[in-house]
């Protein structure tokens, strides 16, 4: 699975920067948004609309708040490390990317939210993907495992098109988003790995 990831990670990550600067791929990107504002209903704008607020900073650090306080209280203290790590370094990779990089979002007649920052990378779809495989790493042993990475698919995928769906951010941005998280959380589960393989021996 870590190799999965990585690997999947790296080509998502490759394929969003050349949707920046290849013309037919842009394209896609500006009719991806335009065509998703024009099938729009009254349930999936509310559905798009509860899932930025549940994808949004607040909700997240609070859900992973509650997540430690629970890892605490079963005594699996390299667990809060390794899911605090994950989620500040996701969260301060992906603010930096978006100052340096500072692609303006989409039309502001396309937005169903309000939106802060940059458009590249989605915040909501780095932050969906990085809880996402926090599960799926931290729950290799438990006997619903497999729900639980389905679950964790699920989510990323319906948070990342939400954000396409709600005019704030392009495909590409979702896209990097997800491959960003990726990459840093499986590098982040491969040291915690080692160093739990290191100190069981």
């Amino acid at each position: 699975m870590p190799y999965l990831l990585l690997g999947v990670g790296f080509f998502l990550f490759i394929f969003s920067v050349l949707m920046l600067f290849i013309p037919s791929l842009h394209h896609f990107d500006l009719v991806m948004v335009e065509w998703m504002s024009q099938h729009r209903t009254v349930q999936l704008n509310t559905i798009s609309i509860t899932l930025s607020v549940m994808g949004g900073m607040p909700f997240v650090l609070f859900l992973t708040t509650i997540w430690c306080l629970h890892q605490a209280w079963c005594k699996k203290y390299t667990n809060i490390v390794f899911t605090s790590l994950g989620l500040i370094g996701s969260i301060a990779t992906v603010w930096l990317l978006k100052y340096i990089i500072s692609r303006p979002r989409p039309l502001e007649m396309y937005h169903l939210v309000n939106s802060y920052g940059a458009s590249f990378p989605s915040a909501h779809s780095i932050y969906a993907a990085t809880l996402g495989c926090l599960a799926i790493y931290l729950s290799q042993k438990h006997p619903q495992h497999t729900l639980i990475c389905l679950c964790a698919f699920i989510w990323l995928l319906i948070m990342g098109i939400s954000r396409v769906y709600l005019g704030v951010h392009f495909p590409s941005d979702v896209l990097a988003g997800w491959s960003i998280s990726f990459i840093w959380i499986t590098l982040l589960y491969m040291l915690y790995a080692k160093f739990s393989r290191a100190k069981t021996n």
